[in-house]
């Protein structure tokens, strides 16, 4: 299955990546483009690649094979000077938020606003408040993480993951931990985000409720190739075994093994 691009006009392109960890091979020859303010939502099985593809994009893991481009940029040939730059453009939600408990909400969101942004003091505090007000946390800048619950912490760090106004926005496992109700808060911020912020946004999820409503098209990687590349109503019809199998959860070890024997 193939979702027809929205337009030619990408902003992230993978052209034959492979990665293997030793003996392992996790990407095998992957060729994907990401498009500006579109959302795409990567599902596959736990252990795939999906991660390590995001770990890509941004440069902090490098291909053995293959290229990694962010606009005109080739990431997996700059030094890390220029990454560092190439960086500020993403911003990464984390699949556990990656808080410094140590820090207050405010002390967490200016973070890279001290790191990589030339503002003042009350300019980082106007920007914290602008961040905390777009993400529905307003008032929460004197706060400890441990004060707040699963699904405040994600939008916490969904705050500051915008705080430098990315053109890009990752997305590890948003929902991953939250019960149905906070996941479709994310769910729901993933989509302002994009309509508000014009933001390109890459979403990692095992959460197919989550997968329909927020993507624009959805690609399934599974033993280091892309399988289906589809709009979320083409992935709801496909016939294809492998997917139908991950998207309707089902655990039939003896058809799973038949699968996989057929793929290889």
């Amino acid at each position: 299955m193939s979702a027809d691009a929205p337009h030619d006009d990408a902003i992230i392109r993978l052209d034959g990546v492979h990665k293997s960890f030793g003996t392992l091979k996790v990407l095998q020859g992957v060729d994907l483009s990401f498009y500006r303010s579109h959302t795409t939502v990567v599902i596959g099985p736990s252990g795939c690649g999906k991660s390590v593809m995001l770990k890509h994009i941004v440069g902090l893991l490098h291909p053995d094979r293959g290229e990694v481009w962010y606009e005109d940029h080739r990431v997996d040939k700059l030094p890390e000077t220029e990454l560092v730059d190439i960086r500020t453009n993403f911003g990464y939600l984390f699949q556990l938020g990656a808080l410094f408990d140590s820090m207050t909400v405010q002390q967490n969101v200016c973070f890279p606003l001290e790191e990589h942004a030339k503002m003042t003091e009350a300019e980082r505090c106007d920007r914290c408040a602008e961040v905390l007000g777009l993400v529905g946390m307003s008032n929460t800048q004197n706060k400890f993480p441990a004060e707040l619950s699963g699904g405040q912490r994600k939008r916490i760090a969904l705050a500051r993951a915008i705080a430098l106004h990315p053109k890009v926005i990752l997305y590890d496992e948003p929902t991953t931990g939250l019960d149905p109700i906070r996941s479709d808060t994310i769910n729901e911020l993933i989509i302002k985000l994009k309509d508000e912020l014009h933001v390109s946004s890459i979403v990692v999820t095992h959460d197919m409720t989550s997968a329909y409503k927020i993507a624009d098209r959805i690609v399934m990687l599974y033993d280091g190739h892309i399988i289906a590349d589809a709009t979320p109503d083409e992935l709801r019809n496909t016939e294809e075994p492998i997917v139908r199998a991950f998207i309707e959860g089902r655990s039939d070890m003896h058809q799973i093994d038949g699968l996989e024997a057929a793929v290889d």
